[in-house]
């Protein structure tokens, strides 16, 4: 397959030929947490083809951003030191995007992780340094929260600092900022 290219002498449209192809960003997103397998990538990108699908992750894989471990019959991708370098960037496209959520359609998709991001804005204002896990429904995750900014994985932290426990409607929420989250809102772990 060719590769496609802007072939402008540019910055951002350099960084575009890489992850600026549709879902590109997304399967980022998905991986910003932690590992995943292919099969988990496609149940939490609805709307995605398998051939869509694996053309990105042989793109990515390709240009460096993710890599693909094999372990005998167990395979799952990851992303590389480059590919979470894209932190920043989904911070910023998430910042950006969630005034424009508004409420959610019948049709809209959703998967607690997808709030990952700006809960975790919200999550940081209420406790500046420390490690939180969050419960949304089904769903665990936890925060890092350093001077050096958030990062969120997949699963309780293995000693986290606080906890909290959302329905998905309470987590939708503070992400959107309709709620305020507090630092009596997170429980102390013991």
């Amino acid at each position: 397959m060719s590769r496609r290219s802007y072939d402008h002498y540019c910055a951002v449209s350099r960084a575009l030929d890489l992850v600026g192809d549709r879902w590109s960003l997304l399967v980022v997103r998905e991986l910003s947490a932690g590992p995943r397998r292919y099969s988990d990538l496609f149940a939490d990108l609805p709307g995605i083809s398998t051939d869509m699908l694996a053309t990105r992750l042989k793109g990515l894989e390709r240009d460096g951003v993710i890599i693909h471990r094999r372990n005998g019959m167990r395979s799952s991708y990851e992303l590389t030191d480059t590919g979470r370098a894209l932190r920043p960037v989904l911070d910023a496209l998430a910042a950006w995007g969630t005034p424009l959520l508004g409420d959610r359609k019948p049709t809209d998709a959703v998967r607690a992780h997808w709030l990952a991001l700006p809960l975790g804005r919200a999550i940081a204002t209420a406790l500046p340094e420390g490690t939180v896990t969050v419960h949304i429904g089904d769903t665990v995750l936890h925060y890092v929260i350093t001077p050096n900014g958030i990062t969120h994985h997949d699963g309780p932290a293995p000693t986290p600092d606080r906890e909290l426990s959302l329905a998905l409607s309470e987590a939708t929420e503070i992400a959107t900022g309709a709620r305020l989250l507090t630092l009596d809102s997170l429980s102390a772990t013991p």
